[in-house]
C-alpha cells in the first residue's frame, strides 16, 4: 500500500514521511531496506510506526514544509484528517471506503462472472476497499450463479497463513470478526439465507469462514456498510434500471463490476455507475498504470498512472515578455 505513495512521490521530486497502519507496520519497515539496495538516499522516505495515530499525524500535518496528505483508510477517519489539513491548506489525496456492487446480467457468461467474483470478494478475505460488497444476479441466472458461486467459496482451505496450501487465513483483530459476524446476523434475522458459512468457528485466531448469503434484504445493514469480511451479500434484480439505482444508492463510489456479453450494454452500464472505477467483465481493476480512486465519499484524487504523479506536484503558469 505504501509503495503506490511513496513511488509517484519520489518521482516527483518530493521527500515522504509513512505512517502505517498500527495494525500492519511491518512489510512497511521490511519495504526499507529494498529501498535502500535500490538507491533510495538515506532519510528521503522514513517510516514512522505508531499506535498514537491521532497524535503523531497532527504532528505531521502542523509542520510547515508538509504540503501533501495521502491517506488510504475508512471514511471516517479521511473526513478528520481533511479538517486538520484545511487548517494549513495541505492538498489531500484520499482513498477511502467502497461499497462495491457486482452486477451480473442474464445475458452473462457465468462462469467468468463466479471467477469474477471470486477475484472481487476474497482478495485479502474481502477486507479490501475494491471488495464486491453487495452482489446483484439477474433472476433468470441467479440459481445458476448462486450454486457455483456457493461451490467455488466451499473450496476455499481455512488455516493458518503460513501454510501455502491456506486460501483462508484470519482476519486483521477480533473487532473486525466480530463486526463481521453481526451484518451476517442482521442479515438472517431480516430474511436472508445461508447457503454457506455463517458461523463463527471456535478455537485461537480472528477467523470467520467464507459465508454466502442469499435473498439478501435491502433494509440488511451490510447492504449499507463495508462488510470487510469474507460474506457474500446476493439480491437479485429483473430490471436494468432498477439495479442501476440501487447500485448508486449509496454515499461511496469506488469502484463497481458489471458482467455481461453485450459490450455495447455494458459500456452503457458502466457509465451511468457513479463510480471512479468499472470492472466489466472481471473481477480485478487495480493495475499501476491507470489511475486509482472513488467519487463521492470514496476519496479525493487518483493513485497510478500519470494522475497519480500529479497528486504530489503543483502547475505553475510562467508569463514572460521576451
Amino acid at each position: 500500500m505504501g509503495t503506490r505513495k511513496i513511488a509517484p512521490a519520489l518521482a516527483a521530486g518530493c521527500a515522504v514521511i509513512i505512517k502505517p497502519a498500527s495494525e500492519t507496520p511491518l512489510t512497511m519497515l521490511a519495504l526499507m531496506p529494498i529501498l535502500e539496495q535500490a538507491g533510495v538516499p538515506k532519510g528521503l522516505v522514513n517510516v514512522l510506526p505508531s499506535k498514537r495515530s491521532g497524535t503523531i499525524v497532527d504532528h505531521m500535518l502542523r509542520d510547515p514544509r508538509v504540503r501533501v496528505v495521502s491517506f488510504t483508510g475508512s471514511t471516517s477517519v479521511g473526513k478528520k484528517l481533511l479538517h486538520s489539513a484545511a487548517d494549513k491548506v495541505l492538498k489531500p489525496a484520499m482513498e477511502l471506503g467502497g461499497n462495491a456492487p457486482l452486477i451480473v446480467f442474464d445475458d452473462a457468461d457465468i462462469d467468468l462472472a463466479v471467477q469474477g467474483a471470486m477475484l472481487a470478494k476474497m482478495r485479502n478475505l474481502g477486507e479490501a476497499c475494491t471488495a464486491a460488497n453487495r452482489i446483484y444476479i439477474h433472476e433468470t441466472v441467479s440459481e445458476q450463479f448462486i450454486k457455483k458461486f456457493t461451490q467455488a467459496m466451499a473450496s476455499l482451505k481455512i488455516g493458518n497463513g503460513s501454510d501455502p496450501s491456506v486460501d483462508v487465513g484470519p482476519l486483521v483483530n477480533a473487532s473486525t470478526r466480530d463486526k463481521v459476524a453481526a451484518f451476517v446476523a442482521d442479515a438472517v434475522s431480516k430474511g436472508a439465507k445461508i447457503e454457506l458459512g455463517g458461523k463463527t468457528p471456535s478455537g485461537k485466531g480472528f477467523f470467520y469462514p467464507p459465508t454466502v448469503l442469499s435473498n439478501v434484504p435491502e433494509m440488511a445493514d451490510c447492504v449499507h456498510d463495508e462488510i470487510f469480511g469474507p460474506v457474500a451479500a446476493i439480491q437479485t434484480f429483473t430490471d436494468q434500471e432498477d439495479v442501476i439505482r440501487r447500485a448508486n444508492d449509496t454515499e461511496y463510489g469506488l469502484v463497481a463490476y458489471v458482467f455481461t456479453e453485450n459490450m455495447k450494454r455494458g459500456l452503457q452500464v458502466c457509465e451511468r455507475l457513479e463510480y471512479g472505477m468499472v470492472g466489466l467483465n472481471r473481477g480485478l481493476v487495480s493495475d499501476p498504470a491507470a489511475p486509482f480512486g472513488g467519487v463521492k465519499q470514496s476519496g479525493l484524487g487518483r493513485e497510478g498512472g500519470h494522475e497519480g504523479m500529479l497528486e504530489f506536484m503543483e502547475t505553475q503558469y510562467i508569463s514572460a515578455s521576451w
